[in-house]
């Protein structure tokens, strides 16, 4: 789970359709039940829209689907529009923000599939090292609450923290026990950490949005999650009720092939790693 938004959190839930005409591709932005109808998806820029490109340039006509990509940078109109209709389905969530994003909105997304993985990322402009972080230095996190519980879980597995018992992802910066370097907390939207890394002294930041900011993951990183065990899997998702649309069946079974996974590993060379 994008880089200068285009979108603020605000212009997201205010204007939800004007947000999808302003950043859609081609086609109608309406969902639709009908199994012939477009099925309109929308997605981060990098890496899921990237994927769902591939899938509709080069698998979707040969399974009968047509697709109708809706590309956002921000991580609040995606399910505002599954949920009001608006789009039948997006990619761009992992599990943990989805069900804390129901929660406090009270809507009804649920997942469809995994696809792939964006491992978590520490960067720096001015440490060549976890080592070289200074003491008292400041660190920019993500502010939605699952993406901070696991930036911090992925400071304290390299002890550069440590937490409170049992907090686990759902850590905030209050649930620090243990603060060796005398590290500050900046907290910023997601989706502004990588232009924001050269007022930081590091960032913990998501792979879609270090990607997209000319970040390689694998080489760039001071420090980078492990994917074994990984929650935070991204998933294909849709307002409960629409599971068993066959095109989003169909969508989900294009997503998991092995054309897919070949794309993802191709492009992506680890930075983004498939989950199926």
């Amino acid at each position: 789970m994008r880089n200068a938004l285009k979108f603020t959190s605000v212009l997201a839930t205010a204007g939800i359709a004007l947000s999808l005409a302003a950043c859609g591709s081609n086609g109608d932005s309406t969902s639709s039940s009908d199994a012939n109808a477009p099925l309109t998806v929308v997605a981060s820029p990098t890496p899921h829209g990237q994927i769902l490109k591939y899938v509709k340039d080069n698998l979707a006509d040969k399974a009968g689907l047509k697709l109708t990509i809706k590309e956002v940078t921000d991580y609040v109109t995606p399910n505002t529009a599954v949920q009001d209709g608006s789009a039948d389905a997006n990619y761009f969530q992992h599990v943990p923000y989805l069900e804390d994003f129901n929660k406090k909105h009270g809507t009804q997304i649920v997942s469809v599939e995994t696809v792939h993985l964006e491992p978590l990322g520490l960067y720096s402009k001015k440490a060549k090292a976890i080592g070289d972080i200074k003491d008292g230095a400041t660190i920019g996190l993500p502010n939605d609450a699952t993406n901070e519980g696991r930036a911090l879980k992925l400071l304290a597995d390299n002890n550069l923290i440590t937490l409170k018992d049992g907090v686990g992802t759902a850590a905030t910066p209050a649930d620090v026990t243990g603060n060796p370097k005398n590290l500050k907390w900046k907290e910023l939207e997601a989706a502004q950490l990588p232009r924001s890394i050269e007022d930081l002294d590091a960032a913990v930041i998501n792979g879609n949005y270090a990607i997209d900011a000319g970040l390689k993951p694998t080489s760039d990183s001071l420090i980078l999650e492990k994917a074994e065990g990984n929650p935070y899997a991204n998933i294909l998702a849709v307002k409960q009720g629409k599971e068993n649309d066959p095109r989003v069946k169909k969508l989900a079974e294009l997503l998991h092939s092995p054309e897919v996974k070949k794309y993802i590993d191709d492009t992506f060379k680890g930075a983004v790693i498939p989950a199926f």
